[in-house]
C-alpha cells in the first residue's frame, strides 16, 4: 500500500522536505542532526501524534492516548498494509488519516508533536533516537530497548533533544500503585526485606499464539524492513504477527511482562535497582517453534540505600498455570505486608511483641527446675507485662475507583509534559532503563547461564558478555532501514 504522498508533500515546509529527501535517501545509521523545539505547543493547542506500530498495542495505545483531552490523531504507520486501511477505518473516519510503511516519513512532518513507538523490541532504540532526533516528543512501549548495551543511547538522545519522553509501562500510573507507594513511603510496613511478584496466564492468546490473516504475504507486508537489523530470515508470518515469541524481535517473557512488575516495584519502593540477578526456567508448553521459555522465575538482590533496607525480590512467569492463577505483588516488611494488582490493595500490620516469650516448641522445657526458675526471674525483670503483647493484627483494604484508567492517565501524564515543555514524566527514559536493564539481564542470565552483575546507580554491567546472540548492525539500504510494527 502506498503513503498518500500528495497529501503528504502538501504539510511539509521547504526545509522540512529537504530533510526528508535526505532522511529517506540515507542508510538508516546516518542520522540528522538533533532539531530542538520543532514546534512550540501553546496551552491551547490540540497536541497532534502518529503511532508507529498499529499491532494489538498500538491500537490500546492509541485508544488511551485519545481519551485525553485536545490531542488528535493525524498519522500512523505500519508495515503490514491490512493494518493500515484497519487505521483509517477505525480513526479516520471523518478525516484524512496519513497512512504509510516507511515511520520516517511521519518523522518528516513538522505537523505532529509526538510519536507512539509501539514496534517490535528491537526496533525501540532505533525509532525512539530518531523521532528525538527529528525534534518530536516519544511515547516508547515497554521495554525501552531490547539490549542492556542500547539504553545509555536512548537517554542522552532524549537528554540532547530536550524533548518529552515517556515509557509505556502503565501500571504505575493506577490508583492501587499510587496507594501502595504513599503506605511504604510512610513507613506502614516498616523495612522491606522480601518482595514477590508473578504474572501467570493458561491460553493460547495469553501465550502470545495471535491470529495471522490470510492474506499476510511478501505483498502485503514489508518483510525485509520488519527484520531491520535482526538476522535474515527466510518469508515467516508466524514471526511477524507472533513476534514476542522470537529472541530475534522481543525480549521474551522478562521483557513483556517481568518488566511490569519490576517497574511497579521501583515506583512503589524509589528503588534503583538490582545488583545482581539470576534467572531459570524451560519451555514447558507452547511448544510452537518460539525460541523464549514460558516457564521463568527470577531472584535479584537490592542492595540497602537511603531510601530502603537490602531485600530480595523474586519475579515469576508461567505460561502453562492450569491451576488457580492469582496475580499479585507482594512487598514484606518487618511490620506487615502490601499485597496489590493493579485494581486493589490489601495491607496487613503485625508487630511482633517486644518479650520474645518462653515454653511451647523452645529449650526451657530441657532446663532443670532450679535454672527455668532463675531464667524466669531474668525474664520477668527483663519484660514487664506491656511488652508481652502484640497489637492487634490490622488489615487495610483499598479498591480502585470504578472510573480509574491507568492507562489513560500515563498518556495524560506524557501529554501535559508534552505541553509545558517538561521532560519529567512520572516514566521517563532513566527510569525506564533502570526498569528494562533488570529483565534484560534475567534475559542474559537464562540464556547464559550465569549470575548477571549490575550497577543501578551507572547502569552499566559489570560483567558484559563478550558475545550478543543478537549483534547490532547498520542497516545498509533505506528499503531495510524502517522498522517493523
Amino acid at each position: 500500500m502506498q503513503s498518500n504522498r500528495r497529501t503528504f508533500i502538501k504539510s511539509l515546509s521547504a526545509a522540512s522536505a529537504l530533510i526528508a529527501t535526505q532522511g529517506l535517501a540515507k542508510p538508516f545509521g546516518v542520522a540528522p542532526a538533533y532539531i530542538k523545539n520543532l514546534k512550540k505547543i501553546s496551552p491551547n493547542d490540540k497536541i497532534r501524534f502518529a503511532t508507529i506500530g498499529m499491532g494489538i498495542q498500538g491500537n490500546f495505545d492509541t485508544r488511551a492516548a485519545l481519551r485525553s483531552p485536545d490531542v488528535e490523531l493525524v498519522a500512523v504507520a505500519d508495515l503490514y498494509d491490512g493494518r493500515l486501511e484497519h487505521a483509517k477505518t477505525a480513526y479516520g473516519k471523518d478525516k484524512e488519516l496519513f497512512t504509510t510503511r516507511d515511520y520516517r516519513e511521519i518523522l518528516t512532518r513538522p505537523d505532529i508533536d509526538a510519536v507512539l513507538v509501539v514496534t517490535p523490541d528491537h526496533w525501540h532504540d532505533h525509532i525512539t533516537i530518531a523521532a528525538l532526533k527529528a525534534g518530536k516528543n516519544v511515547y516508547c512501549e515497554k521495554p525501552m530497548v531490547q539490549h542492556l548495551s542500547e539504553g545509555k543511547a536512548v537517554i542522552d538522545a532524549w537528554k540532547k533533544s530536550g524533548k518529552t519522553m515517556q515509557v509505556g509501562s502503565q501500571r504505575i500510573s493506577s490508583a492501587a500503585f499510587q496507594e501502595a507507594k504513599r503506605l511504604v513511603e510512610a513507613g506502614e510496613i516498616g523495612q522491606i526485606n522480601y518482595i514477590e511478584s508473578n504474572n501467570d496466564r493458561f491460553n493460547a492468546m495469553g501465550a502470545w499464539q495471535y491470529s495471522i490473516p490470510p492474506d499476510a504475504s511478501t505483498q502485503t507486508l514489508d518483510w525485509d524492513r520488519f527484520l531491520g537489523d535482526a538476522p535474515k530470515k527466510a518469508f515467516d508470518p508466524k514471526r511477524f504477527f507472533r513476534w514476542r515469541n522470537y529472541r530475534d524481535y522481543g525480549t521474551g517473557v522478562a521483557g513483556d511482562l517481568f518488566v511490569h512488575l519490576i517497574t511497579g516495584v521501583h515506583f512503589v519502593t524509589n528503588t534503583l535497582g538490582p545488583t545482581r540477578i539470576f534467572s531459570s526456567g524451560n519451555l514447558a508448553y507452547w511448544k510452537d517453534g518460539r525460541d523464549v521459555p514460558d516457564v521463568m522465575s527470577c531472584i535479584m538482590d537490592y542492595p540497602k540505600t537511603d531510601q530502603h533496607e537490602a531485600f530480595q525480590m523474586v519475579l515469576r512467569v508461567n505460561f502453562a498455570n492450569a491451576g488457580k492463577i492469582n496475580d499479585v505483588t507482594r512487598i514484606i516488611g518487618n511490620e506487615g505486608q502490601i499485597e496489590f494488582s493493579e485494581n486493589n490493595l490489601i495491607m496487613s500490620k503485625k508487630k511482633l511483641p517486644t518479650a520474645p516469650g518462653y515454653g511451647g516448641y523452645d529449650s526451657f522445657f530441657t532446663f532443670t527446675e532450679p535454672v527455668q526458675q532463675e531464667f524466669v526471674k531474668q525474664y520477668d525483670a527483663q519484660y514487664p507485662p506491656e511488652t508481652r503483647k502484640a497489637e492487634p493484627v490490622k488489615e487495610v483494604r483499598f479498591e480502585a475507583p470504578k472510573d480509574d484508567d491507568p492507562h489513560a492517565k500515563h498518556f495524560a501524564n506524557f501529554f501535559e509534559n508534552v505541553r509545558q515543555g517538561s521532560q519529567g514524566t512520572v516514566e521517563d527514559p532513566v527510569f525506564g532503563f533502570r526498569a528494562a536493564a533488570p529483565v534484560l539481564a534475567c534475559n542474559e542470565s537464562y540464556f547464559e547461564q550465569k549470575v548477571i552483575h549490575w550497577d543501578p546507580v551507572t547502569m552499566t554491567q559489570k560483567n558484559p558478555t563478550t558475545t550478543k546472540a543478537t549483534p547490532k548492525k547498520p542497516i545498509a539500504s533505506s528499503k531495510s532501514s524502517g522498522k517493523r510494527s
